[in-house]
């Protein structure tokens, strides 16, 4: 069963930053997840992931990039150094309290999201083992792909062509272990029937294969 969410609030640059964390009571690791833009820690697609992570007892922290005013500047939305940089700070967060701070951390990433993913898991290196990007804008971390050892699954619709030559693009960049996964018949937001299960099983699994606590399991 998925676990009980609860508030949190992580100081960010100075600034409170709402956050949901799902923690089972023998979590396996966390998966911190970095929304797209327009998006936030009530993304409906992100929270029914965060529900099969939670019940496959992996620790899940779904928080807010952007404070509201900064979301109102559309190209704040596509600051990729700024959304890298806020996501390493919620890592830190994350390793500062004292339930979650010993466990293996991975990153789940959407849209541009995953480009910050990317970013954080090449600064941080072996300290993050897994990340998934669902519909990922790697092209906006190209510079730094060849630096990526942490394993990557990228998740692209069958529908949505242009991610799908980004994504393409960029997994030739990766430097670490690597999938490249479509998902037939879906479309951008995986709203099709079926599609976003799909992508909730194959992020589930990929953390199960590369998050130490449960390869030790």
């Amino acid at each position: 069963m998925p676990s009980p969410i609860r508030d949190v609030e992580i100081l960010l640059d100075d600034e409170p930053h709402e956050g949901l964390l799902g923690l089972p009571a023998h979590p396996l690791g966390l998966v911190l997840f970095a929304h797209g833009s327009g998006s936030s820690r009530l993304s409906p697609r992100n929270t029914q992931v965060a529900r099969v992570l939670q019940s496959r007892g992996i620790a899940t922290l779904m928080f807010d990039l952007l404070t509201e005013e900064e979301d109102r500047v559309y190209a704040t939305r596509f600051d990729i150094a700024l959304l890298s940089h806020r996501l390493l700070g919620a890592t830190r967060w994350v390793r500062q309290q004292e339930e979650t701070r010993d466990l293996p951390l991975g990153y789940f990433g959407a849209s541009t999201g995953a480009a910050a993913a990317l970013i954080a898991a090449a600064t941080l290196c072996d300290e993050i083992r897994a990340v998934v990007s669902r519909g990922g804008r790697p092209d906006l971390a190209m510079q730094v792909l060849a630096e990526v050892t942490t394993p990557t699954l990228m998740l692209v619709g069958g529908l949505d062509f242009p991610v799908i030559e980004m994504n393409e693009a960029a997994y030739q960049q990766l430097g670490g272990p690597k999938e490249l996964r479509i998902i037939p018949g879906a479309t951008h937001l995986f709203e099709e029937p079926g599609t976003l299960e799909q992508v909730a099983d194959a992020a589930a699994e990929w953390f199960a294969r590369h998050l130490p606590a449960i390869m030790e399991g």
